[in-house]
């Protein structure tokens, strides 16, 4: 019993310092900002369930479909490192804040654009946590484990979409003057998250190639 207590505070601890919910929260901001309430809270609400199966899916396969596709870790690294360059650099210029999204349907295609790529896939599961799920699971060596590993990656999820739906009240207090520089400013620092997550991965590659 102390052991999976024990378990469960390590496998949950790590998760959280890896998906950083707090540090989630300011971007779901300035890329929701000309949403409505409404809208903002389905967009959370797609961006932590596409997250949750995600982690679901590398926790049970994968290895397997990483060792199917050739794909290392680090190569995903390298590409979430591009992805959040792209978004930065975009936020840096306040260009998320002038999308046109007049129309019910420009407005559902925005929300399922934005949730999948980049929120749910690489900033909430991203590629320490995706790394994390898959050493975990084959770590826990009886279902008990396992069933723990899932009521941590759960319950991760669930604070994250907590945090995120109180986003919406602080979107509104700010407003738009408000969203734009907390936009700069977050650009700014998803374009040093991102150039971390490029050289993360780049390095172990340069590496392999010198000592062949």
């Amino acid at each position: 019993m102390n052991e999976n207590i024990t378990i469960a505070v390590l496998y949950f601890t790590s998760f959280f310092t890896l998906i950083n919910p707090l540090g989630v929260m300011p971007v779901f901001m300035t890329m929701t900002a000309d949403l409505s309430t409404q809208e903002r809270n389905k967009t959370a609400r797609k961006a932590v369930i596409v997250a949750f199966l995600a982690l679901l899916g590398f926790a049970f396969s994968g290895n397997i479909l990483f060792d199917f596709f050739g794909i290392s870790i680090d190569s995903f690294r390298i590409v979430g490192g591009i992805i959040f360059f792209l978004v930065g650099y975009d936020m840096l210029q306040a260009r998320l804040g002038k999308t046109k999204i007049d129309s019910e349907t420009e407005i559902k295609a925005y929300v399922n654009d934005i949730s999948i790529t980049p929120l749910a896939i690489p900033m909430i599961c991203g590629p320490g946590a995706i790394t994390n799920a898959i050493v975990l699971m084959e770590d826990s060596s009886n279902f008990e484990q396992k069933v723990i590993l899932i009521g941590s990656i759960f319950l991760i999820m669930l604070i994250t979409y907590i945090i995120l739906l109180g986003a919406s009240r602080i979107s509104n207090f700010l407003g738009e003057t408000g969203n734009k520089v907390l936009m700069r400013l977050m650009g700014l620092i998803v374009m040093v998250i991102a150039v971390e997550f490029f050289f993360a991965g780049l390095k172990p590659i340069i590496q392999g190639m010198f000592t062949v």
